[in-house]
């Protein structure tokens, strides 16, 4: 599956990110191949019946995979969903998402099959479908093209993944797949995304503030000092221009969560625009 780039301004660069989640979980796949798989799975696998004993499990669950074609699938999904959640968040609030969600993928998958027979939990999938919802809500309408061919809608895909879930995991079916780490971790990235209590809403507005010093900086406007805007002032350069300085804003929450090394040379051109025009102005 692929989504629509063209219409949403996503690019398929893979960021720094989900390229390094993407390395560990291919680094640990060869290890597990070439060494005792079944010494490896047994202590780093998550299982409910040995979370007191192994709870780490929890975490290294997600970097463990049972086949290559396991392995692709959820490495397809990191790649195609996750630059333009890590884009819009940072690294650090990406990866957050990422851990949440996975834990909710374990944390589901103890409270249904704590009682049942011993079993092993592998994948990033719980991570994965959580991804998939996180951006289904961030861009509902983007067009999801299954097989590169046929075109739905984020949320509409989203949907069916969950209810296609859902009755799986109550009918016990799926032969060997985790149904409840994926609801899981569908239902963990909801909750996070929708609560006022996750990490990233109290950071919020100390990030404001340090974007809006920044725009002042680059970017000033007359009306933040309670002051009418005149004529030729920047206030009137965004009032005229603001896809523009909607760019702008972009590149700075971008500054503000990576730093300025991260920004691209078009980022940097873009900026010294705007800065000439103040000059100008």
């Amino acid at each position: 599956m692929a989504y629509s780039s063209r219409s949403y301004g996503f690019s398929f660069t893979l960021t720094s990110m989900v390229k390094r989640l993407m390395i560990a979980n291919v680094v640990v796949f060869a290890v597990t191949s070439i060494g005792p798989q079944a010494f490896l799975f047994d202590w780093f696998a998550f299982q409910p019946q040995e979370i007191f004993f192994r709870p780490w499990g929890a975490i290294t669950y997600m970097f463990l995979h049972g086949d290559l074609m396991h392995l692709a699938v959820n490495m397809l999904v990191l790649f195609f969903f996750g630059p333009p959640l890590e884009g819009k968040w940072g690294e650090r609030e990406f990866l957050r998402f990422f851990i949440v969600c996975g834990l909710g993928g374990a944390a589901l998958s103890y409270v249904f099959m704590f009682s049942s027979a011993p079993i092993q939990i592998v994948g990033a999938s719980g991570a994965g479908y959580g991804i998939m919802l996180g951006f289904a809500m961030n861009w509902p309408d983007a067009p999801i093209y299954v097989w590169g061919i046929f075109p739905v809608k984020a949320k509409y895909l989203v949907g069916f993944f969950f209810v296609l879930s859902a009755m799986s995991a109550v009918q016990g079916t799926g032969g060997g797949v985790a149904h409840f780490a994926h609801l899981g971790g569908l239902l963990a990235g909801f909750g996070y995304l929708k609560s006022d209590w996750r990490p990233k809403q109290g950071l919020g507005n100390l990030k404001k503030a340090a974007t809006r010093s920044r725009r002042l900086a680059i970017v000033p406007r007359d009306e933040e000092r309670g002051e009418e805007p005149a004529v030729g002032t920047s206030a009137r350069s965004r009032d005229e221009n603001p896809a523009l300085y909607d760019k702008v804003d972009v590149v700075l929450d971008k500054i503000s969560a990576q730093g300025m090394s991260s920004l691209t040379s078009e980022e940097l051109k873009l900026l010294d625009e705007v800065s000439k025009r103040h000059r100008t102005n």
